[in-house]
């Protein structure tokens, strides 16, 4: 392996500037580093409602997980059915507060997908960080049979992400890319 050096870390694991390794490539070879390094942990008040009792509140379900899993909070005894090609707002019996700076966004569960077809309507779903109603995650069967919603079911994911408000400045003329102004499907398919 030519150029290779000994990396120095610092007390989170990232190597300094001088150390960094260069393998040969156009890549430099980094540590990988958690959000907690990076970021700081939001704290997220949840609000439960009275149908949404005996439900999990959202949980990560393993250590690496960027999305936690939401949870259906339809009534007992009263499944949702989602024939092929119908969609459902399903609730989850809990509101949340989020921190400013902070957005909730709602995505589909992949092993429902991959397993019956259903997805998420609006993917990723925004929760703002004002907002305090309900979550609520709109499901849709793309499958060829039907989709049954039980409570308690693991409908969705919800990623906790940083957001900046952007300043728009209006303007006349915009600088010249090599783009410009191509798009939907330009660039090739």
């Amino acid at each position: 392996m030519r150029g290779r050096l000994k990396a120095r870390f610092d007390h989170k694991g990232v190597p300094s500037r001088a150390s960094r390794v260069n393998i040969g490539t156009s890549r430099w070879e980094t540590p990988m580093t958690s959000a907690a390094d990076r970021l700081p942990t939001p704290r997220v008040l949840v609000r439960r409602f009275p149908h949404g009792e005996e439900i999990a509140l959202p949980a990560y379900e393993t250590a690496g997980a960027a999305g936690c899993d939401l949870r259906a909070a339809v009534p007992h005894g009263a499944p949702i059915v989602l024939q092929p090609g119908e969609r459902a707002l399903v609730p989850t019996g809990i509101a949340i507060a989020l921190p400013g700076g902070w957005e909730a966004q709602v995505r589909p569960r992949s092993g429902l997908a991959a397993k019956f077809g259903v997805s998420c309507v609006n993917a990723p779903g925004t929760i703002d960080a004002d907002y305090r109603g309900e979550v609520k995650v709109i499901l849709i069967n793309h499958g060829t049979d039907e989709f049954v919603i039980r409570r308690g079911d693991r409908i969705a994911q919800m990623v906790i992400a940083p957001v900046w408000q952007a300043v728009f400045i209006e303007t006349e003329t915009l600088d010249e890319t090599a783009r410009g102004a191509g798009g939907f499907g330009s660039t090739g398919v």
